[in-house]
């Protein structure tokens, strides 16, 4: 059954990129190992520890469908009209761009919200799940009722101040269940089930 999930690489005290966007050191695990992995979009690679390498191929292969915010989606130029896991992306966003110069590429535009985008990355994702990639996307869906899980990406690192993972949240406090975890290097992943 196909899942609603948010995952993200994320400092010791929450946040996923610094005031500025950089993810600085919150990346470092996709370099601190000897196995090479290529990422569905070949322009892509990283060098993992084994477990690491199994935990990162493992969630890209269940993932269908990608569901960002159109903050995400300027800062990356659109990944040059392909993501790295080579998905299907719905951006979700109060206008169109003008100017998009991929108009092939797999990526629709959501102007009619969050719940929207989802049910469109659903069908499209078939039996597969749907990756959210944007902080306040996974939060919409979080006050939604819609995430399954939470995957984070754990850096051992405090930036201090940054982006928050997850902030304003309208029922709070959210109920997880217990984590399964994969420890790598500069890295622990971690993979909790929303409780509804």
């Amino acid at each position: 059954m196909s899942k609603l999930i948010a995952q993200m690489s994320m400092s010791l005290d929450g946040f996923i990129a610094d005031p500025a966007d950089d993810v600085g050191p919150l990346f470092d695990w996709y370099g601190s190992g000897e196995e090479s992995y290529t990422f569905p979009d070949s322009r892509w690679t990283a060098t993992l520890t084994p477990a690491s390498a199994r935990h990162l191929r493992a969630g890209i292969a269940r993932v269908g469908a990608l569901v960002c915010g159109r903050r995400l989606f300027d800062l990356t130029k659109g990944w040059g009209g392909r993501h790295t896991i080579d998905v299907p992306v719905f951006v979700v966003t109060h206008r169109v761009p003008d100017d998009w110069p991929h108009p092939e590429a797999p990526f629709t535009f959501v102007t009619d919200g969050i719940e929207s985008a989802i049910a469109q990355a659903k069908t499209r994702a078939g039996d597969k799940n749907v990756a959210i990639a944007s902080a306040s996307i996974a939060q919409q869906c979080l006050n939604a009722g819609l995430l399954d899980e939470i995957c984070v990406d754990l850096a051992p690192v405090l930036l201090g101040k940054g982006i928050p993972f997850f902030t304003n949240l309208a029922d709070s406090p959210v109920l997880l269940d217990n984590p399964e975890v994969v420890q790598g290097d500069r890295v622990t992943h971690l993979t909790y089930r929303v409780l509804r």
